[in-house]
């Protein structure tokens, strides 16, 4: 008795081999990279991860917060292989202290400083609100550990505002937070970063003024591998990702400058 041959039917087959080609496009050993990011540098990251996962195989264990805790926390012993800081001093520092790569730090971004309303029409767009004693509460990221928050200090010293604002000041533990304290009502207004504000396709609401380079100088936000990911592919293969064109579409599409 003759047998008759099973021919899968050729969409099936046609499947088969995008998979198969698919698969072969990773890398044998997809591995998984531990990322610090600054606070302000959350979302992008998010956004980022997805293209970087399909280009590697990849994936990323993220922890966002303040980058002067995450220096206390890498000098400590913290497993993180990659730092995405919110300045370039931090990750100067780790290189000279030798917990990072000197030859792998580079700025993959720089930031901008916005002074923020959840009311509309509450910051006006010169941030006259700062001296109209109009407020109760002004948030920023606590300026010794969050470079953002050391930035604000900068432009209210700009302004000759230091003391007058002081007693209304409410200092948050990362940029994160400040934005979250304005964003519940907790504060009138903060300043905050403009990447949390500039969200594509789902901006913040209420009132913004973003503040003049010139009153707090550049936010260069340095990359770095740090030692812990030195003999991580995945660790180096982020580094590359984020100098790549699909990152920095990402990157300036939350209002950043490169």
């Amino acid at each position: 008795m003759s047998q008759r041959l099973f021919r899968p039917p050729a969409a099936l087959l046609a499947l088969a081999a995008a998979s198969a080609a698919a698969l072969a496009a990773l890398p044998a050993h997809a591995g998984e990279v531990a990322v610090a990011v600054a606070a302000n540098f959350a979302v992008p990251l998010q956004r980022i991860g997805a293209g970087f996962t399909a280009a590697t195989g990849h994936t990323l264990k993220v922890s966002a917060g303040a980058t002067g805790k995450f220096h206390s926390q890498i000098v400590a012993g913290a497993p993180f292989e990659v730092l995405l800081a919110a300045d370039d001093e931090t990750p100067r520092r780790l290189v000279a202290e030798g917990h990072a790569v000197a030859a792998s730090l580079f700025t993959y971004a720089i930031g901008r400083l916005v002074l923020w309303s959840a009311q509309p029409g509450f910051v006006d767009d010169r941030g006259a609100v700062l001296a109209s004693g109009r407020f109760a509460r002004l948030a920023i990221a606590n300026p010794k550990t969050a470079p953002y928050g050391a930035a604000a200090l900068a432009v209210l010293e700009a302004r000759g505002l230091t003391e007058a604002v002081k007693p209304r000041l409410v200092t948050a533990e990362s940029i994160a937070q400040a934005f979250q304290f304005v964003s519940t009502g907790n504060a009138e207004l903060g300043f905050v970063a403009l990447s949390q504000v500039a969200v594509p396709g789902k901006p913040a609401t209420g009132s913004s003024w973003v503040v003049p380079k010139n009153l707090y100088g550049e936010i260069r936000q340095g990359a770095v591998l740090l030692k812990a990911g030195e003999k991580n592919p995945a660790a180096a293969a982020l580094l590359a990702y984020l100098k790549g064109a699909a990152a920095k579409d990402v990157i300036k599409s939350f209002g950043y400058g490169s």
